[in-house]
C-alpha cells in the first residue's frame, strides 16, 4: 500500500477535481508497472506546468481537463506563489554601442535590470529584441536563480569551425565539389531528421534517463543529431585569413579552407525550453513586459532538472556540431587542422571580480574571457571572426555573436525581392543554397561597426570569408523559426 499514490502526495495540485484524477491516472501506472512512484511525481509536474505542451502519453486526460477554462484558470490560480515586485529604478549596466541599438531592446534589458534578483548586466552591440532578455543581452542573477527565457528558446545555439589542410584557392578550384559535398551531408528544418548518422556516445550520457521529459525526448534527439534549423542556422564553406600567427591558434598566418556551422539543440533543446520557461512562469508572476523573465530556485526540484537538462542541451549541440562536420570531412578525404567551438545561448555559475558567485546568462553573446577563443560569425556576404577575449568585466567577459539584426523579418519580405539578393550575392561570390529574404545580408548591421564598437572586449585573431553557404529552404509559417 506505500507505493499507492494518495492525495496528500500531490499537494502541489491544488484543485480537488483535478488531483482526484492526477491519483486515479497515478494508481493505474503504478499497478500495471508503467512508472515508478517518483517518475509519476515528476510527469504531474510536467503536465501542471504545462498542460497546453505536454507531449507524454501517461496524462493525456489529465492535460485535457487542464486545458477546459474553467478548470485551467482554477487551477493556475492555485499553483503561484505571490508574485515578486521588481526595483523602481533599474540598476546600471554596460551597453555597448547604445546609437545603434533599438530603444526597445534596451527598454527590455532596463527591465532585466529591475529584477529583484539582478546583480549586474551588460549589452552588446548587435543587441536586438528577444523574448524577456534581449538577444545580445547579459545578466548576472543571484547564484541561487536560473531564467530559463533569459537562456533562449534555442538552448546552447553555439558555432564551430573546422580549418582544413587545403590553401583557400582549393575552393574555386573545387567549386563545385564542395558545393556538392555541403548540399548532400547536410540537413536543414523544423523537423529535419538525419537519415544516415554517424556513431556517437551522446547518448550513452546517464542523464537522457534523469527525468521524464528527457526521456520522453530523446527519440527525437536522435533523430535530429546531425542536423540544423531553420531561421540563421547555417552551414558554410569559405576562407579563413589568419593575420598573425598566434600560440592559442595553433595556425600559421596564411588563408585556408574552412567549415563553418551555427546551429543550437534542435528540438529537444526547444522543449525544454518551453517547458521550463512555462513552469517558471506559472510559479514566479512578474508583471506586464518583464514576464517572459520568470526564475526557477536552483535549490528547487524544477531548478535541479533545469540545470541538468540545460547542460545536457550543450553537450548535445556540441555532438550535432561534431556530426555534421565529421560527415563532411568525411566526404572531404581531407584532414582538419583545429577546430574551434562556442556556445552562446547559456547560463554559466561565474565569479565576479568582487568574489560574487552568479549566475550569468548570455543569450545571443559571446563568452569571452581573457585569452578565450570565440567565434563571431557575419552574415553570408559579411566576413564572420575568429576572436579572443580579453576578459573585460564591463562586458562580464562577453562579447556580440553576430552583427544583429537592423531590420525584422516581416520588413525583409516587404522591402526586398529575391532577384535583388541573388544578384547582391553573385557580386560578392557567395553561392546560396536555401535561405530566404529575412536571412539577407543587408537585414544585418555593419559586422565591421560592430566589431569596432565592442575592441575593448576581443582581439580579431583571423577572418572568416563564407564562399558557399546551406540554409534552410524557405518557409514563411509565422512558427518556422528556430533561432
Amino acid at each position: 500500500m506505500g507505493r499507492m499514490i494518495r492525495a496528500k502526495d500531490l499537494g502541489f495540485i491544488k484543485d480537488a477535481v483535478l488531483q482526484k484524477k492526477a491519483v486515479e491516472l497515478s494508481n493505474q501506472l503504478l499497478e500495471k508497472k508503467r512508472l515508478t512512484k517518483n517518475e509519476i511525481l515528476q510527469e504531474l509536474h510536467w503536465v501542471i506546468a504545462s498542460p497546453e505542451t505536454y507531449e507524454g502519453i501517461y496524462f493525456q486526460e489529465l492535460a485535457k481537463l487542464m486545458r477546459e477554462p474553467t478548470l485551467s484558470s482554477k487551477a493556475e490560480s492555485n499553483l503561484i506563489i505571490e508574485p515578486p515586485k521588481l526595483q523602481e529604478k533599474a540598476l546600471p549596466y554596460s551597453i555597448f554601442g547604445a546609437e545603434d541599438i533599438d530603444p526597445a531592446a534596451i527598454e527590455q534589458m532596463e527591465n532585466a535590470m529591475r529584477l529583484p534578483i539582478a546583480i549586474t548586466g551588460a549589452l552588446m552591440p548587435d543587441a536586438h529584441v528577444g523574448y524577456g532578455l534581449p538577444i545580445g543581452g547579459v545578466l548576472a542573477t543571484d547564484k541561487n536563480t536560473v531564467i530559463p527565457y533569459a537562456v533562449g528558446v534555442d538552448i546552447a545555439c553555439r558555432m564551430c569551425l573546422s580549418v582544413f589542410d587545403r590553401p583557400a584557392e582549393f575552393l574555386d578550384k573545387e567549386h563545385a565539389r564542395l558545393e556538392k559535398i555541403i548540399f548532400e551531408n547536410t540537413y536543414f528544418g523544423i523537423n529535419a531528421t538525419n537519415p544516415n548518422p554517424l556513431p556517437d556516445d551522446i547518448f550513452d550520457r546517464p542523464e537522457w534517463n534523469a527525468t521524464p521529459i528527457i526521456r520522453e525526448l530523446k527519440p527525437k534527439a536522435m533523430k535530429q543529431l546531425g542536423t540544423s534549423g531553420t531561421g540563421n542556422h547555417f552551414v558554410e564553406w569559405g576562407i579563413l585569413k589568419v593575420h598573425q600567427e598566434v600560440p592559442e591558434l595553433g595556425l600559421e598566418k596564411g588563408k585556408y579552407l574552412a567549415l563553418l556551422s551555427h546551429s543550437g539543440s534542435r528540438g529537444f533543446g526547444a522543449s525544454i525550453a518551453n517547458y521550463y520557461s512555462k513552469l517558471a512562469m506559472q510559479k514566479v508572476k512578474l508583471p506586464g513586459a518583464a514576464k517572459h523573465l520568470a526564475w526557477l530556485e536552483l535549490d528547487s526540484a524544477e531548478g535541479q532538472e533545469y540545470w541538468l537538462a540545460m547542460n545536457l542541451a550543450g553537450h548535445y549541440a556540441s555532438a550535432n556540431h561534431h556530426q555534421i562536420h565529421r560527415k563532411i570531412t568525411k566526404a572531404l578525404g581531407i584532414p582538419v587542422l583545429k577546430r574551434y567551438e562556442n556556445h552562446h545561448n547559456f547560463a554559466w555559475k561565474e565569479k565576479l571580480p568582487d568574489g560574487r558567485t552568479v549566475i550569468i546568462h548570455r543569450k545571443g553573446a559571446t563568452p569571452a574571457k581573457e585569452g578565450e577563443i570565440g567565434i563571431i560569425p557575419g552574415s553570408l556576404t559579411q566576413p564572420g571572426f575568429l576572436v579572443r577575449g580579453r576578459g573585460n568585466p564591463k562586458g562580464l567577459n562577453s562579447a556580440a555573436h553576430g552583427a544583429g539584426r537592423k531590420m525584422s523579418r516581416r520588413q525583409a519580405f516587404l522591402q526586398l525581392d529575391n532577384h535583388y539578393l541573388r544578384n547582391f550575392l553573385a557580386e560578392n561570390k557567395v553561392k546560396l543554397i536555401g535561405g530566404d529574404l529575412d536571412e539577407a545580408p543587408m537585414v544585418y548591421k555593419d559586422i565591421g561597426h560592430v566589431m569596432h564598437l565592442q575592441s575593448e572586449l576581443v582581439d580579431i585573431l583571423a577572418t572568416f570569408q563564407p564562399r558557399i553557404a546551406r540554409m534552410a529552404d524557405p518557409d514563411r509559417r509565422p512558427w518556422a523559426r528556430e533561432d
